[in-house]
């Protein structure tokens, strides 16, 4: 019987928490107060704060799936086990259990036929930190490895079954090499797991093929980060006095694991979305060599449709410039494929995502038509930019590798519609020209979105935490003030924040001085800010007000302001966090902007 996606994730609570953890709600795929980055685009997004030694209010051992989005490598999607929406499966210890506890449950999880994926323990193989002139190679986990698979029955030959690699494969920290680390930076040696899949080695790839090798045979499962040094002055390294485990596992990648399957795109996460591509290209899946294309169609509509979900619109900024990326990227597949493609075709790819994850992210009934209405005007306004594209090559007279770079960097056209149809004049477009453009366009991109993509490491600085809990304020002076409004979201930089809401009543200028002096009164009240996890309907109960457009979990995070009671307290929100401890930290907001952005929708800025 197949793995399933819905066992695989009970699987995975089950197991930890019978391991005494407990389950941090995930965050928002869009960060609404995080400038540092586009999408959460990793499970320890959120604990950074923690990680680094601040007390999390759940306690020392929290799990959860977190939705992510990874775009910087999106030309990687093609192959069979790369996507840029995953879910990642992580647990976490602050200061808690270490190596030895981390490396038995997880291998247990993997192998355990009762509790766990019932794994060939043979199949597994794992990658060590092998040391460097400043840090002892990681000889803990190298000895737990041992024993675990000796106790497996498997012998674990160093250099085959455990492997050694240097800082550039398993090491972290924010910085990344130990080199490049700065003083009182913490980071430390990690150890990977990866599944052995019954396929022979491509020689492309090198003569002998080993875990991290990129030929398919091998598949990373799993990622243990062990916080253990920290970064002195004078450039040597000393233990941290708690340590903390920070795991991540691609949900696609051990559900591939766990069929045996090393084409993610059989798993029953893409099958049923792979299905309806089929109909949209008319072609069959497996007997097809247009494979590469319809895994980037299924994959890039499946993103496109969780980024729609948290409200984004295609535009030509920031999130919305990757969404209108993605779904130009999957149209032109199409096209390719199927020359009269229309929005016809797109929406049962739509539909068929939401129903997969139906009662997790999505609920169907309501979420399908906005979503198919984004879609469909995005394909109305492609249809003209290809024409716009097809009116371009007329008037060149010559099209060479980078000018047809340039079209499929404008206009969306693959380099082989571009060659086929200058071959028409007798042309031909030199590949390699292409390509080379291509791969400097990428280190350029690749370059600028460096910070962008960096998982929103950098800022948990305290002036936008002190931001951050101002909109909380703002939220309920808002409901005191003007009455029923609308959070549409929020954007938080160091320098300012931003408060977007929707509300049938105009406030006045008298109603925003109002709201601004209703929140200076209560963060000089020196208010407690409280955290307290409860049941969704529970805190909707209470009165906690949400974003509208998020999908929460059962269990949430209910940051409440004021009173000791959540339901007596001023302010509470469904909230991922972080925020100050009282409200006296914030100093003093001022309101310098207010501006219509919409049909009874508003924007707000403060400082």
């Amino acid at each position: 019987m197949k793995l399933s996606h819905k066992a695989l994730r009970q699987k995975y609570a089950d197991h930890l928490i019978a391991h005494k953890h407990v389950e941090a709600p995930p965050i928002s795929l869009v960060p609404q107060d995080d400038p540092t980055t586009l999408f959460t685009g990793s499970g320890m997004q959120q604990f950074v704060p923690y990680l680094l030694g601040k007390a999390h209010p759940l306690g020392t051992r929290l799990f959860n799936i977190q939705p992510c989005i990874r775009v910087q490598d999106i030309e990687e999607v093609g192959d069979n086990r790369h996507d840029t929406f995953f879910e990642m499966m992580g647990n976490w210890s602050l200061g808690d259990y270490f190596k030895k506890e981390q490396l038995s449950w997880f291998f247990a999880f993997l192998t355990d036929t009762k509790i766990g994926l019932g794994l060939e323990p043979e199949r597994l193989y794992v990658t060590v930190f092998q040391g460097d002139e400043h840090i002892p190679k990681d000889a803990e986990s190298i000895a737990i490895w041992q024993e675990l698979f000796s106790q497996a029955g498997v012998e674990p030959t160093l250099g085959e079954r455990i492997v050694t690699y240097d800082a550039t494969k398993n090491w972290w920290s924010r910085a990344g090499v130990p080199d490049q680390m700065p003083a009182g930076e913490p980071g430390g040696p990690d150890s990977e797991v990866f599944y052995r899949f019954d396929l022979d080695h491509d020689p492309a790839f090198g003569t002998k093929c080993h875990p991290n090798c990129d030929c398919g045979r091998f598949l990373e499962i799993g990622n243990s980060v062990f916080m253990q040094y920290k970064k002195n002055e004078q450039g040597a390294f000393d233990e941290l006095p708690k340590k903390n485990v920070d795991f991540g596992g691609g949900l696609e990648r051990l559900l591939s694991a766990g069929n045996n399957e090393p084409d993610m795109f059989k798993t029953d996460v893409f099958t049923p979305v792979v299905s309806v591509v089929e109909n949209a290209v008319k072609q069959e899946y497996h007997s097809s060599d247009q494979k590469p294309a319809m895994r980037i169609i299924a994959d890039h509509i499946k993103t496109a449709t969780f980024i729609i979900k948290t409200g984004v619109t295609p535009s030509n900024k920031e999130q919305g410039y990757v969404l209108r990326r993605l779904l130009r990227r999957a149209m032109v597949k199409i096209r390719t494929l199927n020359t009269s493609f229309s929005t016809k075709e797109i929406e049962p790819i739509v539909k068929e995502v939401v129903h997969t994850y139906d009662g997790i992210y999505f609920e169907a009934q309501k979420d399908s038509t906005h979503i198919i209405d984004v879609v469909g005007n995005e394909v109305e306004r492609f249809k003209k930019t290809l024409e716009k594209g097809m009116r371009e090559i007329e008037k060149r007279d010559v099209i060479d590798g980078k000018g047809a770079f340039d079209l499929y960097q404008s206009y969306g056209f693959p380099f082989e519609i571009t060659q086929e149809i200058v071959a028409e004049r007798g042309q031909d477009i030199s590949e390699e020209e292409f390509e080379q453009a291509k791969t400097h366009h990428q280190e350029v991109s690749r370059t600028s979105a460096k910070n962008k993509f960096r998982g929103g490491l950098a800022d948990h600085a305290e002036q936008t935490i002190k931001y951050h809990t101002a909109t909380h304020l703002i939220h309920q002076a808002l409901f005191d003030v003007v009455g029923e409004v609308r959070q549409e979201g929020s954007n938080i930089t160091a320098q300012r924040l931003r408060f977007d809401f929707y509300t049938e009543r105009k406030p006045t200028d008298d109603d925003i001085k109002t709201v601004e002096k209703t929140v200076n009164h209560k963060i000089t009240e020196a208010l407690p800010v409280r955290m307290q996890v409860m049941d969704k309907q529970e805190a909707m109960a209470a009165g906690a007000r949400a974003f509208f457009k998020e999908k929460y979990p059962e269990k949430v995070n209910v940051y409440y302001i004021g009173d000791e009671d959540v339901k007596k307290a001023y302010s509470k929100e469904l909230c991922g966090g972080p925020h100050v401890k009282n409200t006296k930290e914030i100093g003093s907001i001022k309101i310098v902007k207010l501006k219509k952005i919409g049909s009874n929708m508003y924007r707000l800025y403060a400082e």
